[in-house]
């Protein structure tokens, strides 16, 4: 790893951190406004809507451009949203504005590993980025319990800066060669263009299960927030501020499995590591059972262990065989599309449950299960795969 490898790292950093700051931040505006609680999860679904609308533009303009510029663009998005949060916009119109930043500089952030690293730096390379993001979602959900509770303005004063910064660092970005620049720009071209991208990425076998595993685990781990919330409040009788603190549990035990699997899982053998997933489900269902505070700190501290361990391969492979089939920010932007439509969907059930006033442990059973069965589907299928390959073979 050299220079540029970490300037890309810090400017990851400081954005993740003010966007993990916003979320819990908007939280307590929304709270402070007396909205619905069912207006929380709501504020997840206007961050990724962009995701979705966005997937067919925003994975060509990464390609099209030095990513290091279309980060500085996404930052500045970013950077307006939260000026206008600041100056009295509703926090759902606002986060959704920050969030078609974020639909921007995805596909450019994860891009630039795969067109600045050769592959047998990927796993290790994303373990770092991963394990970076979730110390900044530690620091960032700090700063998201603690400043709101001093003053609300001095909060999204701050975040706002951050921003700032996190342009200005993207600044420094080293410059890549453009790689698979759209021969049009025309609307009806790069959507007609992304979705043979998609196709592209489905059929591969290794994308598809790939891509299948990290759709599903950023659908949960989006849901899981508001889930641990909610739960902490009625299970462990935690104020607002303490069950935010849980986050960072969870933040804590995904940066050790990001971290183990960065030494342990070399990108060839990144599939193996699918049983994980049941076992992340089993978890969740736990928590249904707990009410010491201390046993839950060590139950969500092993559920993001086991959940950093799952993704960082499998989000290692997928850009790798997106990279070499579609291009780093048509795959990035393929990726982004898919697990947002799951973070959506699953977010727009989980705050349809809360409406409905059902139980909080109905809800995290009827969570867990549908994670097992899940993992447990995608590695049959895995399995079935490999053996008819095996038996093709002379």
């Amino acid at each position: 790893m050299n220079w540029g490898f970490y300037i890309i790292l810090l400017a990851q950093f400081v954005s993740a951190l003010a966007d993990n700051a916003l979320l819990f931040t908007a939280i307590a505006l929304l709270r402070d406004m007396e909205a619905p609680s069912w207006h929380d999860p709501l504020l997840q679904w206007f961050f990724v809507i962009s995701y979705i609308i966005l997937a067919p533009f925003v994975g060509a303009f990464a390609d099209a451009f030095p990513k290091g510029r279309v980060m500085f663009v996404s930052n500045a998005i970013k950077f307006v949203g939260s000026t206008a949060m600041v100056f009295g916009m509703p926090p759902l119109y606002a986060y959704g504005i920050v969030g078609i930043g974020a639909a921007a500089y995805s596909p450019a952030k994860y891009g630039i590993l795969t067109e600045y690293l050769p592959p047998s730096m990927l796993v290790k390379a994303n373990g770092w980025m991963e394990g970076s993001t979730v110390m900044a979602i530690v620091l960032g959900t700090v700063v998201g319990a603690i400043l709101p509770s001093i003053n609300i303005q001095i909060a999204m004063i701050v975040i706002t800066v951050l921003y700032l910064s996190a342009a200005i660092f993207n600044i420094y970005i080293p410059k890549v060669p453009v790689d698979h620049k759209p021969p049009k720009k025309t609307p009806t071209f790069l959507i007609k263009d992304f979705w043979h991208a998609t196709k592209a990425l489905w059929k591969d076998a290794q994308g598809q299960v790939s891509l299948a595993v990290t759709t599903l685990f950023w659908g949960v781990a989006a849901t899981l927030r508001f889930v641990v919330l909610a739960w902490a409040g009625f299970a462990l009788d935690f104020t607002q501020e303490q069950s935010t603190y849980l986050m960072v549990v969870v933040a804590i035990g995904i940066a050790f499995g990001s971290i183990a699997a960065a030494r342990m899982v070399k990108l060839e053998h990144s599939a193996r590591v699918l049983p994980v997933g049941i076992a992340v489900g089993l978890l969740v269902i736990g928590m249904s059972f707990v009410t010491n505070w201390i046993i839950a700190c060590i139950l969500l501290l092993l559920i993001g262990a086991l959940s950093g361990y799952l993704v960082v391969p499998l989000n290692a492979l997928l850009q790798h065989r997106g990279h070499l089939l579609i291009g780093a920010g048509h795959s990035i932007a393929v990726q982004n599309f898919n697990e947002n439509l799951g973070i959506a969907a699953l977010i727009t059930l989980y705050t349809l449950m809360i409406k409905a006033d059902i139980h909080i442990n109905f809800i995290i059973v009827t969570f867990g299960l549908f994670v097992s069965l899940s993992m447990g589907g995608i590695y049959k299928l895995y399995q079935a795969k490999n053996t008819n390959q095996l038996s093709k073979k002379p």
